[in-house]
């Protein structure tokens, strides 16, 4: 009850005094665009009966894969990860480099012959490169891996009418797999296209569906040419060995954001099609856009009767229970929500929702230089167009060097780090940009910037970050701390700027809770809580 009613407490201030956003707008049976609008790109969507299920990239955020499920086009939720950890390099744990922005990118999903499959390469070379082919009884899991095999870019895994499996990756290339889906069928390799001239970047994130009898292909078209944007264009094809046709299925802009592309079409019970495409949107990240989708000529053409992503949709079916990918949480489970993801592979031994019932408890495992090696640190995404998240903290088991607290988690990071010296705790807002080496993304450097430090005289404290992703808001995040869970002072950088950077981390920012010893292994923090709430405009 207690934690219940200073949540409260803290929204209405956030609410009222802050001025940031007086009231949430109350939901509606409609989806707003972004349908999600987070840090989910690279979509794949299929639907299994009355279930769409969605997959996601989160490349150095284990378990990994997300699985997301919805009823209605609109609610959706995490039900499962398709692999817990990836284990073929000592930089997944943040040993000899690291895996930013590399990691578990672009995975495929289908359903065929009663079960679940999913396909996915990492962004890497050599062996750590390698494609995953995982399959699953059902979407929520347990997944185990079936095969490996050569690396596949942005590829999508495809069964025809008669089950035999093809790849198709990279720009244009695609081959047949064997039925075992253990190897490549020799000879099989082919380009069923060739870009356009003026397509001098990849065209990737390949999808492919069959309707009707007739093969579609789905890609995103970078293009160069005067008045040519980002776009998803459409192959087609009634044979697959023979001549492929192209046209443009999407070409648009949106929400005051440069045009958008990369994603896939999905067919409901009753025949209906929509298209779900991913837009990037700065700071918060890559958001899902959702579009009817209209047969015109044999083209699934997406958008509305201009082509354009619509600014609402009306939900596939009304009255669905409301769900969330992005959750607050108690600590009161034994198992950590699927909501979580920890930043590369945790330490098990180091964290426990156990040894103190209703708190997360984080321990120092190893002594590490900053942040960007700190294992355990464990995130959730942020939402715009406005989102606040916070935790309380527990610090009186933590030992000399350690540091604790909340980020806006990005290669560039606002942070909230409450230190320990000696016996002294000081609270500092600092923000800090790590540097990485191009091949082992090795953390070379970090640049840390104290804005403004606070001696804390009590070892409890309140910590909450709010974010505001509206257009032309510049991506701003705000840093408050509390000493009572009633009265919030901001702290440090007004206003402090998320960017988004795809030479490190590639992703959004995310809610980060860390704890991380400087000096000497062994020292604890407790998190009692994590409150959340995403903030919509009237």
């Amino acid at each position: 009850m207690m934690k219940k009613l200073l949540f409260s407490i803290s929204l209405c201030f956030f609410t009222t005094a802050l001025g940031v956003a007086q009231v949430a707008t109350p939901p509606t049976n409609r989806i707003e665009n972004p349908m999600l609008w987070a840090d989910v790109p690279d979509p794949d969507v299929i639907r299994v009966g009355d279930t769409f299920y969605l997959v996601s990239t989160t490349m150095h955020l284990m378990p990994g894969a997300p699985v997301m499920a919805s009823k209605d086009l609109k609610n959706w939720e995490t039900v499962g990860y398709i692999f817990n950890k990836l284990t073929d390099s000592p930089k997944y744990d943040m040993q000899e480099g690291t895996v930013y922005g590399r990691g578990q990118w672009a995975t495929s999903l289908k359903y065929h012959d009663g079960k679940f499959w999913a396909l996915l390469a990492p962004n890497e070379s050599g062996p750590m490169g390698d494609t995953y082919i995982f399959t699953a009884p059902k979407a929520e899991g347990p997944w185990t891996i079936h095969a490996r095999l050569r690396h596949f870019h942005d590829a999508t895994l495809f069964f025809d009418d008669d089950g035999t499996p093809y790849v198709f990756f990279g720009t244009g290339e695609m081959c047949q797999l064997t039925r075992d889906l253990k190897s490549v069928v020799e000879g099989s390799l082919r380009h069923y296209f060739q870009r356009e001239a003026d397509e001098r970047g990849l065209l990737e994130g390949t999808r492919v569906i069959k309707h009707n009898g007739t093969y579609y292909a789905q890609l995103i078209s970078h293009v160069y040419a005067p008045g040519r944007h980002r776009r998803e264009v459409c192959y087609r094809t009634k044979d697959l060995m023979g001549t492929w046709e192209k046209a443009v299925i999407l070409e648009s802009d949106f929400g005051g954001f440069s045009y958008l592309a990369q994603g896939t079409i999905v067919d409901t019970e009753e025949g209906d099609w929509y298209g779900i495409m991913f837009q990037d949107r700065g700071g918060v990240g890559r958001v899902l856009t959702l579009s009817p989708v209209r047969w015109i000529d044999g083209w699934p053409m997406l958008g509305d009767e201009n082509g354009k992503v619509p600014a609402t949709m009306r939900p596939y079916k009304s009255g669905m229970p409301e769900t969330a990918i992005v959750r607050p949480d108690e600590f009161s489970a034994t198992e950590l929500g699927l909501h979580w993801q920890w930043n590369h592979n945790p330490i098990d031994n180091a964290w426990s929702l156990t040894e103190r019932p209703g708190f997360l408890r984080l321990k120092t495992s190893r002594v590490v230089p900053n942040l960007y090696l700190a294992p355990n640190t464990l995130t959730q995404r942020m939402e715009g167009p406005m989102c606040t998240g916070s935790i309380v903290l527990d610090l009186a088991k933590m030992k000399d060097g350690d540091c604790c607290g909340l980020a806006a988690f990005n290669g560039d990071s606002g942070v909230l780090t409450i230190k320990k010296n000696g016996k002294k705790l000081t609270l500092e807002m600092s923000e800090q940009k790590v540097q990485l080496t191009d091949r082992e993304k090795a953390v070379t450097k970090v640049d840390e910037n104290v804005i403004e430090s606070v001696e804390l005289k009590q070892p409890k404290i309140w910590l909450r970050l709010d974010g505001d992703f509206q257009p032309r808001h510049n991506d701003a995040a705000n840093f408050y701390y509390s000493l009572d869970g009633e009265d919030w002072k901001q702290i440090g950088t007004k206003n402090y700027r998320c960017v988004f950077d795809y030479r490190r981390f590639f992703m959004g920012s995310k809610f980060g809770i860390f704890n991380y010893a400087t000096k000497k292994a062994g020292g604890y923090v407790d998190v009692d809580w994590f409150h959340y709430q995403k903030k919509t405009v009237e």
